[in-house]
């Protein structure tokens, strides 16, 4: 018997938290009944579970790294019909979703999985798994900024803080910096910047805990190695 959630979420429905959200709004069904209650608990083997009137079925895990454009939404699909990371993997794939989010001005490393478990472990903050970013702003960058960001600085209810930083060249036009980041909160990379009054012109993820972006080509992907998963979901020391 597994929580019901758990098992939306690892039959790649959705997030382990999104599927909270599906069950909350009454759109699941087991053995006919809507059930509301979060908690509630399923035996695979046994019970047929349908979203929306469709039945769902366990599915063997996947884990997908992608090195996603600019442009592209971290969405199975859009209803302003624009682009989607969907749109650059197999068909049959698009039961995947994304771990995070990368905004659609941004590119970079992105995981797709249909693993709940493997996605919360990747995002929420009690985990730390750091993400590194290399960012070219308008504007010369200073020590004093980059000091800012490792002691943290308020914006608005949020408190966003680096964990490394390190500028890799910066005159008057234009900085490049690279920085580490382990919080997660909705674009934490940027909000930073604006409180600098430093315009972020490129943003690039080139790292998601041990694992990194490489060569791999922009729009491409590839199938994460086993060595690489468990690595990812190795406790932190």
């Amino acid at each position: 018997m597994i929580r019901l959630q758990k098992f939306l979420a690892d039959a790649g429905v959705a997030s382990r938290r999104e599927s909270e959200r599906l069950i909350s709004d009454g759109k699941v069904r087991v053995n006919g009944a809507v059930i509301r209650v979060l908690g509630t608990k399923v035996d695979p083997a046994r019970d047929k579970v349908a979203v929306e009137n469709r039945e769902v079925r366990t599915r063997k895990k996947q884990y997908i790294a992608l090195n996603k454009p600019p442009g592209f939404l971290c969405s199975r699909r859009d209803p302003k019909d624009r682009q989607v990371v969907a749109d650059l993997l197999p068909k049959e794939w698009g039961h995947l979703f994304t771990v995070g989010r990368l905004d659609r001005e941004s590119e970079g490393l992105i995981f797709l999985t249909n693993d709940g478990d493997f996605s919360l472990h990747l995002t929420h903050p009690r985990y730390g798994i750091r993400k590194k970013y290399l960012v070219r702003v308008e504007g010369r960058v200073e020590s004093r900024n980059t000091a800012a960001f490792l002691h943290g600085m308020q914006d608005g209810s949020d408190f966003l803080k680096a964990e490394r930083v390190r500028i890799l060249s910066a005159n008057n036009s234009h900085s490049t910096v690279e920085i580490e980041l382990a919080q997660g909160k909705n674009r934490e990379v940027r909000r930073l910047f604006e409180l600098i009054d430093r315009p972020v012109v490129t943003l690039q993820r080139i790292q998601i805990g041990p694992v990194k972006l490489g060569q791999l080509p922009l729009g491409k992907w590839r199938v994460l190695g086993d060595a690489e998963v468990k690595t990812l979901l190795r406790p932190a020391s």
